[in-house]
C-alpha cells in the first residue's frame, strides 16, 4: 500500500496580489523522488516552506502523516560558523540517544574528503553546501527537501549527491535547474505553473516530451474555444434575433463562455534574448605559451600552451578551487602569469558575466544598470527603449526604477545577462551563468550562445549546458595541468584517462548519453594530406547536407498537422523514427565535413 506523507488540498498562497498557489492540490507519496520545476518567482521555494511547516498557507488544508520527519537544505544553508564539520553533522545525537550518528558522520566526512575538525567559517561556499547536504542525509528523514542543491557544487560533488540520493530511502522533493541531475534522480516531475501543480511520471526528458504534447493540445483547444465564442458573440450582437427567439439558454451559455475565457490561465511572458554583437575580432583571440601561475605553494597553471580562435566555444572544467576563474583572468589579460606569455588578437570587446554578480551596483536602478545616461538600447539593427528591453527579461516597467538590492537571485542573473547583452561584444565570458536561472531561461541562453558568431569562454558545472554549448574543453587535471579535449562534458568523459585507482570504464558506461566525439577543428601537424577522392567527397558534402535538411523540413511540416495524430498515428510514429535517423546522419555528415576541411587546411 502506498503511503501519503503530505497532502495539500485547495491551498492558497499569495504575496500581495501575486498568487503563488491558487487552489493547488498536491500529494507526496512514500518513495517519490520529485523534481519540482517552474519559472523563477513561481513560488517553488515557498512551496517547500509550506511542506516543512516554516509558513502556513493563506487558505486550504495541509495534511501530514503522523510522526513525519522532514529535513530541508536551502539554497544558502545557515551553519554555525564556529562549529566544526563533525559537530554540524553529529548535531544533538546525545540527546536523542542516536549512538550511530558519529559513525555515519565519519563515513560522510571521508566520502566528501572533509576535515572533521575544520571550522565552518573557513570553508568555501561549495564545501559548506556539501556539509549541509551531508547533515540532512545523516538525519535519515522520511522526507528530504532540497532547494537548488547543485549550486556551488563541482562535478564530483554532484555525482556524489546523485549516488547518495539514489541509495537513500528518503522520499525526495528537489528544486533544481540541472536537467541531467533531474534525469538521473527524479522518478516524477511536478511543475508549478501559474499557481497550479501538474504532475508527470518519469524524469525530466520524459516530462519535456509530454509537456510539448500538452501545450500543443492546449493551443488547439483554446483555438476551437475562441472560434466558438466569436460565433456566439456575433449572434448576440444581432440583438433582435436573440430577443425574438427568446433563446435564454443560449444567452446564459454565452455568459458562461465569457466567464471561462476570462478565467483562462494564460501563459506568462517569455524571456526574449538577443545579443548586441560588436565588430568581428581578429582571427586570433588569445595565444598562451608555456604559461605558469601559482598562489603561494599551490600551482594553478603549469606550462599551458593553447590557442583560442574566433568562434571557439570553450568550456573550463574542474573541481571547486582548481583555478578556473584565475585561468580566465589570465586568458583575458586581467592577470599577468608568473611565467610564459599571453598574446591577444585585435579588436576584442569582452562581455563578462561573473558568478557572484559582483559587477552589479546595488544602489543603481534597473534602468541605470542597463544603459547609464540613456533611455535607449541598440541591439544589432534594432533600437529599443530601456523599458521595453527590461520587459524582454520579464521586468515590468513599474520595476525599472527599483534598486538592484531589491532583486532575488534569479532576477539578478537575468539583469546581469540583460546588461551584458546590451553592449556590443565579440567575446562572451560566462562564469557559472546557470546558477539561479530557471530551465526555460537556460534553454533560451543556450540557443543564443549557439547562434553567437563571436568567441565564448564558459565556466559551468551544468553538464547538459556544457554539452549543448561548447565545442571544446579545458580541464583541470591536478597539479596545475590543464588538458584540452574536443566536444562537451560527455565527450571529455569518453576521452579522458582514468584517474589513479580508478578502473577504466567502457565508453558506454562512462558516458551513457555521449554523442560521437567531434573531429578536432585545428588538427595537429603530421596529419595526412587530403586525397583526390576526399576532395571530391568534400565538394559534394554541402549538397548532401542540403538534401537531408530539406527532407527534415518536409517531415517536420507533415508532423505539424494536428490531425495526423488522430487520423494516422502510425505515420506520426514513422516520421519521428525517420527524423531521429536523419538527425544522426546529419551529425555524421557535419563531422565528416569538419574533418575533411581540417585536412584541406593543413594540406
Amino acid at each position: 500500500m502506498t503511503v501519503s506523507l503530505i497532502t495539500l488540498s485547495k491551498v492558497q498562497l499569495a504575496f500581495g496580489h501575486h498568487a503563488l498557489l491558487d487552489g493547488a492540490d498536491f500529494s507526496i507519496l512514500q518513495g517519490d523522488r520529485i523534481g519540482l520545476i517552474g519559472r523563477n518567482g513561481a513560488g517553488k521555494s515557498s512551496l517547500l516552506k509550506i511542506l516543512d511547516g516554516r509558513i502556513e498557507p493563506d487558505d486550504g488544508e495541509v495534511m501530514r502523516m503522523n510522526g513525519l520527519t522532514v529535513a530541508t537544505v536551502e539554497q544558502e544553508p545557515e551553519l554555525d560558523p564556529q562549529a566544526t564539520v563533525m559537530e554540524v553533522l553529529c548535531g544533538n545525537y546525545i540527546e536523542r540517544e542516536d549512538w550511530q550518528r558519529p559513525s555515519i558522520a565519519g563515513t560522510l566526512i571521508d566520502q566528501l574528503g572533509l576535515q572533521g575538525d575544520a571550522r565552518i567559517e573557513g570553508l568555501s561556499g561549495g564545501t559548506r553546501k556539501r556539509v549541509a547536504l551531508a547533515r540532512a542525509l545523516a538525519d535519515q528523514p522520511d522526507l528530504l527537501l532540497l532547494d537548488e542543491p547543485t549550486n556551488h557544487l563541482d562535478f564530483d560533488g554532484i555525482l556524489w549527491l546523485q549516488e547518495k540520493l539514489l541509495e537513500s530511502r528518503c522520499t525526495l522533493v528537489v528544486i533544481t535547474h540541472d536537467r541531467r541531475f533531474l534525469d538521473e534522480v527524479a522518478n516524477r516531475i511536478v511543475e508549478l505553473d501559474r499557481g497550479q501543480l501538474y504532475s508527470f511520471p518519469g524524469n525530466f526528458s520524459q516530462w519535456q516530451a509530454r509537456k510539448a504534447e500538452m501545450l500543443e493540445a492546449e493551443a488547439q483547444q483554446n483555438s476551437r474555444f475562441d472560434k466558438f465564442l466569436a460565433q456566439e458573440e456575433v449572434w448576440i450582437r444581432k440583438g433582435v434575433e436573440a430577443r425574438r427567439t427568446r433563446n435564454e439558454g443560449r444567452v446564459r451559455r454565452l455568459e458562461q463562455l465569457r466567464r471561462e475565457r476570462a478565467a483562462r490561465r494564460e501563459q506568462s511572458g517569455n524571456v526574449r534574448m538577443a545579443v548586441a554583437e560588436g565588430a568581428r575580432s581578429g582571427k586570433l583571440v588569445a595565444e598562451l605559451e608555456n604559461v605558469s601561475h601559482r598562489f603561494g605553494d599551490r600551482v594553478i597553471v603549469r606550462n599551458l600552451s593553447t590557442t583560442i580562435m574566433r568562434g571557439d566555444r570553450i568550456g573550463l572544467i574542474g573541481p571547486n578551487g582548481a583555478g578556473k576563474t584565475t585561468l580566465l583572468r589570465i586568458i583575458l589579460g586581467e592577470l599577468k602569469p608568473d611565467n610564459g606569455t599571453v598574446r591577444h588578437g585585435t579588436n576584442l570587446t569582452v562581455g563578462y558575466f561573473d558568478q557572484m554578480r559582483s559587477r552589479l551596483d546595488e544602489n543603481a536602478t534597473l534602468a541605470e544598470t542597463i544603459n547609464p545616461g540613456s533611455e535607449w538600447v541598440e541591439i544589432g539593427d534594432q533600437r529599443k527603449h530601456v523599458m521595453s528591453y527590461l520587459e524582454d527579461f520579464l521586468f515590468p516597467p513599474a520595476r525599472a526604477q527599483s534598486p538592484v538590492s531589491s532583486l532575488s537571485g534569479g532576477e539578478r542573473a537575468r539583469l546581469a545577462l540583460a546588461r551584458m547583452f546590451a553592449r556590443p561584444t565579440n567575446v562572451l565570458v560566462l562564469d557559472e551563468p546557470t546558477n539561479d536561472l530557471d530551465i526555460e531561461t537556460l534553454e533560451l541562453l543556450e540557443e543564443l550562445i549557439q547562434d553567437y558568431s563571436g568567441t565564448v569562454l564558459l565556466v559551468s558545472h551544468d553538464r547538459a549546458f556544457l554539452d549543448n554549448v561548447v565545442t571544446q574543453t579545458l580541464v583541470a587535471e591536478g597539479e596545475g595541468v590543464w588538458g584540452e579535449y574536443v566536444g562537451g562534458y560527455d565527450d571529455w568523459l569518453a576521452q579522458r584517462k582514468p584517474r589513479e585507482n580508478e578502473a577504466p570504464k567502457p565508453a558506454a558506461q562512462a558516458a551513457p548519453q555521449a554523442r560521437p566525439a567531434a573531429a578536432p577543428t585545428r588538427p595537429k601537424s603530421g596529419r595526412s594530406r587530403l586525397s583526390n577522392w576526399e576532395a571530391k567527397e568534400l565538394e559534394s558534402l554541402p549538397d548532401t547536407i542540403a538534401e537531408v535538411e530539406a527532407r527534415q523540413e518536409a517531415l517536420t511540416t507533415e508532423l505539424s498537422d494536428p490531425e495526423l495524430y488522430q487520423k494516422n498515428p502510425e505515420r506520426a510514429t514513422q516520421i519521428h523514427e525517420e527524423l531521429a535517423e536523419l538527425e544522426k546522419k546529419l551529425e555524421a555528415l557535419f563531422e565528416r565535413w569538419e574533418l575533411l576541411e581540417a585536412k584541406r587546411a593543413e594540406s
